[in-house]
Parts: structure tokens; sequence; C-alpha cells
């Protein structure tokens, strides 16, 4: 009996190590993956996917032949012909990183059913119903809360210190667009420092560009003219950073630390870590098993990411606190765009306990979808691309900027 019970076990344990040995014997020879970039490393939003396609082709052991870089292709028939060309090469994964390339990916996708085309940031993946093109992001809207924590725990301290420029907190967000990303972006950040500085307000200046370093530095100047204690931005250039530098206004930063060259001012920066998408597409194409339509990464999976707190700068107890705020965004006990919670989220004074939000976009954007529901906005949960497009109380937007 006992030699049937031990025979037993080692099977069990064999068992459960197959789908391990499957993953480290899968046979990725086959698999080549093209990048289409809108910019290249000087924009900080496309050095964070080059680092996330390295560090998965480097995890995965893809050689260098397998894996092409294309920089600088903007969001016009230019994608098209990049991703065609990426066909003739031999990539049958094609990614593209902006949220203007989706239909010209599209055209390419439409004539190369056998190659598989992924794309970040779009809404069209799960209304095309074409087989080969797929949608994904991250829920980014977690750790701009988290980096809006660590600006509300610096305002405290500078109204502790009495530090602030006016008689409460004032926040200034560098925008690109007024699209859902940018407002689900902004309005997270907002509410991650409104969790612990309850008196904050912010006020927001778009630049029509998602990387333009002369109009980010004039977005965030003219913040700080107004009043603003502090500067975040969803924007590429080192615009922004760069004018609180000079300025000595603190800033929480996006898509990596700016520490180096902004020592005195950066406090903590909040990114999406693209190499788990990357490993995945690669691994399910050489498997042959199908890509999700919609993908979505978060804090848990490893897929969003802030960067090392600057202790010299932020306030003290900043990083036992956001470790604390990750475990329960990790454990789902908090949620970002809380609804039920009093004066969290209000639009007009009143609480948001309803909101058709426009998720099977179409021409005219019509609201397609109630997203409120168990006390908070399902964001990023009917598709990957953000549509939280709310305006709430407490944000001040000083002017409108929409993209082509």
């Amino acid at each position: 009996m006992k030699k049937l019970v031990a025979l037993l076990l080692t099977l069990v344990l064999c068992l459960s190590c197959l789908p391990a040995m499957a993953e480290d014997t899968l046979d990725l020879s086959d698999v080549k993956l093209g990048v289409i970039l809108l910019h290249g490393e000087l924009s900080t939003y496309d050095l964070n996917f080059i680092n996330g396609v390295q560090e998965a082709a480097a995890n995965l052991g893809l050689s260098e032949d397998q894996v092409i870089l294309v920089r600088d292709i903007d969001e016009s028939q230019a994608c098209t012909e990049a991703a065609l060309d990426l066909v003739d090469e031999g990539c049958n994964i094609i990614f593209a990183n902006s949220f203007g390339h989706e239909s010209f990916l599209l055209e390419a996708a439409k004539e190369n059913p056998n190659v598989q085309f992924c794309h970040a940031t779009g809404t069209r993946a799960h209304t095309e119903g074409l087989a080969n093109f797929h949608n994904a992001f991250a829920a980014i809207y977690e750790g701009r809360y988290l980096a809006g924590v660590a600006a509300g725990m610096k305002l405290n301290e500078l109204k502790a210190a009495g530090k602030l420029k006016g008689d409460a907190p004032l926040m200034g967000y560098v925008g690109a667009f007024t699209f859902a990303e940018v407002i689900s972006g902004y309005t997270s950040f907002y509410l991650g420092a409104k969790s612990v500085c309850p008196d904050v307000t912010m006020k927001v200046m778009f630049t029509g560009t998602w990387y333009g370093e002369t109009e980010e530095r004039a977005a965030a100047n003219a913040l700080i003219a107004a009043g603003c204690d502090l500067i975040s931005q969803h924007a590429d250039s080192m615009g922004a950073p760069t004018a609180c530098e000079d300025a000595g206004i603190p800033n929480v930063s996006y898509n990596g630390s700016t520490v180096e060259s902004c020592e005195k001012t950066f406090i903590v920066a909040s990114r999406i870590n693209w190499a788990p998408y990357f490993e995945y597409i690669v691994k399910q194409v050489a498997a042959g098993e199908e890509i999700a339509v919609d993908w979505t990464g978060t804090i848990a999976t490893n897929s969003v990411l802030l960067t090392d707190v600057n202790t010299a700068v932020a306030a003290a107890g900043t990083e036992e606190k956001l470790a604390e705020v990750k475990a329960q965004l990790e454990a789902g006990t908090l949620k970002v765009f809380d609804t039920a919670a009093d004066n969290f989220i209000t639009v007009g004074g009143a609480k948001l306990e309803s909101y058709l939000a426009d998720v099977d976009t179409d021409d005219n954007f019509t609201p397609d979808t109630e997203v409120v529901a168990d006390g908070y906005f399902h964001e990023s949960e009917y598709r990957a691309a953000p549509y939280f497009d709310v305006r709430i109380d407490g944000i001040e937007l000083l002017n409108e900027m929409y993209g082509d």
C-alpha cells in the first residue's frame, strides 16, 4: 500500500509539472514580431514599449532577427505601409502602439488573415469581428491612483509646513487630448490624491499633441503660474518635468523615472509594463492558440508598475502608504472609481449612480453600456481601452483639445 501511495503521489507531482514543462519547451523559432512605434527613444511613451519588447525578447530567448522595431511611423497610411513591409519581412505578429494607428493597421489585417495584428489603446477589435485583430491595454488607472496618493501626501506635507501657494492644495495636470484615456488617467490621479488629501483640487491644461516638448513645457508653466503646488502629466516629453525642476515644483511623472535630470522635484512615476503582453502574444502564436480580442493587464499581473520613490522629495511614509494601497488594489478591496463612498466622486454635487459609456465605439461616440454597478465604475472591464470620460467635481479644464 505504501508503494502504491508513493507511486500515485509521484504521478500527481509529475502531472502538475506538465504545463510548466510544455511552456519551457515551446518552440518559438517560427515567431517573428514586428513593432510599429509612433516615435523613438526620445519619447517616454515609445521608450516604454521598446523596453517592454526587449525585456520580453530576453525572457523568451528570441534572437535579434526575430524582432523588428520600426520607429517614427505617424498616424496615417504610413502605418499601413509599415505593417505590409513587416509582413513582407516574414513577421507573423505585428503590433502598433498609438491610438491613431488603429484604422490603418486594420487595413493591413484585412489583407493578411494569416498574420496576427495587435494594437495598443485601440477600441475596435471587439466590434470588427476579425480573428486576427486584437486590442490591448492595462489598468494604468491603478498606477495613476497610486501616484496620486504619493502626490496627496506631498501636498499634505507642504500644507503642514505652510508652503502652499494658496489656501488649499492645488494640483496641475498636463494632458494631450480630451480623450477617455486621458480623462480616465487624470481623474484616477486626482482621486488617489483626494483619498489622502480631501481638500485638493486640480486644473488640467491640454496640449493637442502626444509628444511636444515646447507645448508641454508651456502648459506646465501656465499651471505653475496659476498657483499649482504640484504637477503631473499624460504627455511624452521632458517638457513638464523640466519646467517643474526649473521652478522647484514637485512633479509626478509618467512612463519612467526622471530622477536623474529632475532630482530636486521628481517624486514617482507610473507606467504600463508591456513585457507580459509581448510574452503572451508570442507564446500564443507559437502554440497555435488564439490571442484575446481585448487584453487588459493589471497591477496584480505586473502590467502596471510604479518607479522607485524619490525619498529625497517625497513625503515621509510615502513608500509604506503606497505598499498598503497597492495591496488593497491587488486584493480588489479598493476600487479606484468608487461611486459608493460619500463625496468621493460627484458630478454637479451628486453621486454618480448611473452612467452609459461609449464602449462599442461608433462614429458618433454614442453611449451604449451601463458601467456603474456594485458601487463603482467598471473601467476597462467591457473592453481593454479606457472609456471613463466623466467630468467630475474638483477638476477644472482650462481648455479643450480633441485629436483628429
